[in-house]
């Protein structure tokens, strides 16, 4: 797939499916803005790409800093065409021991925090008026639910498909595209310090016999970044070797 020309803000640039999605993009021709709290793996990720790249050193916390990485593109490349929405939280515990407090935080970063940065590129996508591409992280624990203290992370990612559907039917007549990856198992650095028993445990459950790789993921998020999506939006697509099947 080719973006070449194309602006691609990706949000979350330091995490393992921002970095491999940075690099997915760049390689296809994308113009790149990279945006992450930890300044020091954003000036790694933006550093290993071997090509000029724009960095914001922030996290999409408020809707001004949502706002101030829309505006770093365009400032950079006098437009922008895709977002890319890589960051997120998780906090595991049991419904009764987990302070509200938390259970708001996950909420925040993994709803409010797409729904502020999707805000603020139609926006700019709007006033450009030639469509645009927005690609938000869902999981299938969204769908699937999990037992062992996941509600905050597993009602955020259902929240999460909720909003690609209206945002996808809500954007459609614009040309603006909305559409979710919702990854399995893959192999990251939380699943890297599992033992080998609970990694055979995993894979048991998946048909394809493995644990995803991040490229995989990334491979997902270049076709719904392409013009060879433009038929495509409001839909959550399921990579997961056939954890769970819609």
């Amino acid at each position: 797939f080719d973006v070449s020309g194309k602006v691609a803000l990706i949000v979350g640039a330091s995490g393992a499916f921002g970095g491999v999605a940075a690099h997915t993009l760049g390689n296809a021709g994308a113009k790149l803005v990279l945006a992450a709290g930890n300044a020091d793996a954003l000036n790694d990720i933006a550093s290993s790409l071997g090509k000029d790249v724009t960095t914001v050193n922030a996290r999409p916390d408020s809707e001004a800093s949502c706002d101030a990485m829309v505006k770093a593109a365009v400032d950079a490349y006098g437009r922008l065409d895709i977002l890319v929405v890589a960051s997120g939280m998780n906090k595991v515990a049991k419904i009764e021991e987990m302070d509200p407090s938390t259970f708001t935080d996950v909420m925040d970063a993994n709803v409010t925090q797409s729904w502020l940065l999707a805000r603020s590129a139609t926006k700019q996508m709007k006033a450009q008026g030639d469509g645009g591409k927005i690609v938000l992280v869902s999981s299938a624990r969204g769908l699937l639910g999990h037992p062992a203290g996941y509600t905050a992370y597993c009602a955020s990612k259902a929240a999460v498909d909720g909003m690609t559907k209206s945002l996808g039917c809500e954007l459609g007549p614009t040309g603006i595209t909305v559409n979710a990856i919702a990854p399995g198992f893959i192999n990251t650095d939380m699943t890297k310090a599992l033992e080998e028993e609970q990694i055979a445990k995993l894979t048991a459950g998946i048909p394809s016999a493995r644990l995803g790789e991040p490229e995989d993921i990334a491979a997902g998020v270049i076709f719904l970044a392409s013009d060879e999506s433009s038929y495509v939006t409001g839909t959550t697509m399921h990579i997961n070797g056939g954890m769970y099947m819609t």
